[in-house]
């Protein structure tokens, strides 16, 4: 790997004008393009200190050999060349949202002598009006598919047709009367285009005219006894309402608009699209991209509207007249501008704030949610991944032995305090919950995080080693209620002590170090520590200096991140749990004669402890069970803990649902 600063320009080389920088390889392949406002500003970040970059952004600038740029003369200008190189490169550093297919449309040909419906991608046709566009294109498939029993146009190809033409004979569809069959003069050319324009009609959303048409054609079958024809329209009425509903409408009939929302963790962004033409979703469409830059919501949306509209741009019709957004993206003058030339019209690129439009945002967004997490699932579930992901940690740790089982640990506490810790587990890469443990730690344990994880780590392994060997008597492995963590009792000891081959701690050096030490002073040399910094997502060992670096794309760093982040959510619950019950105060403890129900049905009539110390003898009997003498006696009570209404400014809150008094 080449050392940034071996090709790092001089400070006064490089220009603080708008521009565009590309960094190339050895081999002088590019690897990266990205723009800048000021060129030297953006450049002299790579360099100024590269350990501190994210871990993709540092392989990139050690990756490569050089660095150019292009001054330009506006950030437009900027914006366009930067597209046009990653178009040009595709450089592998770069977040890539696009496939490699373009949008399908539902096109017919109205310039051709007998009209024909297909399915089309790429740049638009004179004389050829789409709709559209759908995605997957199986949804146009199954549309054209129904229509075509109501209107009969032509589908074939021009070499199927020519040669029905000259065998007399029609192809399948016009035998199976899904299709007029213009091809042996069934019908008209003027005959077939008018079913051509009734179909194009019928998508441009005048659906209800051709089914008000179809209901009065089957009463009339009806009414002259017909009833085989009267049948047969009323499966043509149904087969219209099938389509009519896949293309309900959403927004006002006016709207043409494309909606993008965006799901995102660290390594990680699922984008989502609805196109809407006519207030109908007429397709929709997803990505799921690796996040290799550091990048803000906003700069993903900038590369998100760059790729999805840079190609295939000399089609203005592929761009709405409305672009709704979740945030709006970096640049957003020069991104209209931009978009703006593309579609020789103006875009209104915003964020809806209320209303149906902010609505669909909202669906989008949980399409795009859903999305990430079936991505995530699909990939820590598939068997081939997770032992990828075993193999190549096992690989870059350099253990001798498979990673069976694996433990991750967690500290969680708010500056000091109901400091706890939780303890997951993986198996074949799998998590097995049976065997998640909670830790509450008091006394010098809890002073700080170090403390705490030598604390959790010992106790944890203590019960390992008595199990091991029951006859031995360890230091500090007494049954009391100390040494055993919580859910950890003798019920469940045998699954708790079962030892992992890695213990992987949720910290850096520190934390490692303090794990490594509880294990060493236990005697224990057959578990290896390491130790996954959230920051940089650094993997630490306990006797090295310097961190490991796995790739960003690492199926090892996925696994470790979703171990680390599952002991991170265990340990937050229990955190939380505990927190609450310390805030828990019931003023209404040690009331003659007042239960639990009682209580609960207090608190939940007054809805906080302000209003129930508030309230009169009186109110008191408004809840039911509570009688005159209950009441003064609840008054009483209350008056003697202090609290009267107006100095309990701190009062906790009342769960609702459990009735349980919490901290507000």
């Amino acid at each position: 790997m080449a050392d940034p600063a071996t090709y790092r320009p001089k400070t006064g080389e490089i220009p603080q004008d708008p521009g565009v920088y590309r960094f190339r390889d050895q081999h002088r392949r590019v690897v990266y393009v990205g723009k800048a406002k000021n060129l030297r500003s953006r450049l002299n970040s790579y360099f100024a200190n590269p350990q501190g970059l994210m871990p993709r952004t540092r392989a990139m600038v050690h990756t490569a050999a050089s660095v150019e740029w292009t001054v330009v003369g506006s950030e437009l200008e900027a914006l366009q060349l930067e597209y046009t190189w990653i178009k040009e490169f595709n450089p592998r550093f770069n977040v890539m949202f696009r496939d490699d297919k373009s949008y399908p449309y539902l096109a017919v040909t109205l310039g051709e002598k007998y009209p024909r419906v297909q399915v089309m991608r790429g740049d638009r046709r004179k004389d050829t009006r789409y709709f559209g566009p759908f995605y997957p294109a199986k949804a146009i498939r199954e549309t054209v598919d129904t229509l075509l029993r109501v209107f009969p146009v032509r589908t074939c190809s021009s070499g199927v047709f020519k040669r029905a033409e000259r065998s007399g004979r029609p192809c399948l569809l016009g035998y199976i009367d899904k299709c007029s069959a213009p091809c042996i003069g069934r019908v008209s050319p003027e005959e077939h285009r008018e079913l051509a324009v009734q179909f194009c009609d019928f998508m441009s959303g005048q659906a209800n005219r051709f089914i008000r048409e179809l209901e009065q054609k089957m009463s009339a079958a009806v009414a002259e006894l017909d009833y085989e024809s009267a049948a047969r329209v009323r499966d043509d009425i149904a087969a219209l309402k099938r389509v009519f509903e896949r293309n309900t409408v959403v927004l006002s009939e006016d709207t043409d608009a494309d909606v993008f929302a965006l799901a995102e963790d660290e390594l990680e962004a699922a984008a989502q699209v609805f196109h809407v033409r006519g207030g109908r979703i007429r397709g929709q469409r997803g990505w799921v991209v690796e996040k290799v830059e550091d990048m803000t919501t906003a700069d993903l949306v900038e590369h998100l509207l760059q790729q999805v509209y840079g190609e295939g741009s000399s089609s203005n019709n592929r761009i709405p007249r409305e672009v709704l957004v979740p945030e709006m993206p970096s640049n957003e003058e020069q991104m209209r501008e931009w978009l703006y030339g593309l579609r020789g019209a103006r875009v209104d690129i915003r964020v809806p704030q209320r209303g149906d439009k902010a609505t669909l945002l909202g669906t989008v967004a949980q399409n795009a949610a859903d999305s990430l997490r079936l991505h995530k699932s699909r990939r820590a579930g598939d068997i081939t991944t997770r032992s990828a992901a075993l193999q190549e940690l096992q690989e870059a740790l350099d253990l001798p032995m498979p990673l069976m089982r694996i433990e991750c640990f967690d500290i969680s506490h708010v500056q000091g305090t109901n400091v706890v810790a939780s303890m997951v587990v993986v198996e074949d890469g799998l998590p097995r919950k049976s065997d998640y443990r909670r830790f509450s730690i008091t006394g010098d344990a809890a002073r700080d995080d170090t403390s705490s994880m030598y604390d959790v780590i010992s106790r944890r392994f203590r019960n390992y080693l008595a199990e091991r060997n029951p006859l031995d008597s360890l230091p500090g492995t007494d049954d009391g209620a100390g040494s055993l963590p919580e859910e950890a009792k003798a019920p469940s000891r045998q699954k708790f002590a079962y030892p992992p081959n890695l213990v992987v701690v949720d910290g850096g050096q520190p934390q490692v170090r303090a794990a490594a030490r509880a294990l060493e002073d236990l005697g224990i040399d057959d578990v290896f520590v390491i130790g996954l910094a959230k920051r940089l997502e650094e993997v630490w060992l306990p006797e090295g200096d310097f961190p490991i670096i796995l790739p960003r794309a690492s199926e090892g760093l996925f696994l470790l991140q979703r171990i680390r982040d599952e002991a991170h959510r265990f340990a937050l619950a229990y955190h939380r749990q505990k927190r609450g019950k310390s805030m828990t105060v019931s003023v209404l403890d040690g009331v003659p004669g007042l239960g639990p129900a009682k209580r609960r049905s207090l608190l939940k009539h007054f809805g906080s402890v302000r209003k129930l110390k508030a309230a009169s003898v009186e109110e008191l009997q408004e809840v039911q069970g509570v009688g005159p003498a209950l009441a003064a006696t609840i008054r009483r009570q209350l008056a003697e803990d202090g609290g009267d209404a107006t100095g309990d400014a701190a009062a906790p809150a009342v769960n609702m649902m459990t009735g349980e008094i919490v901290d507000s």
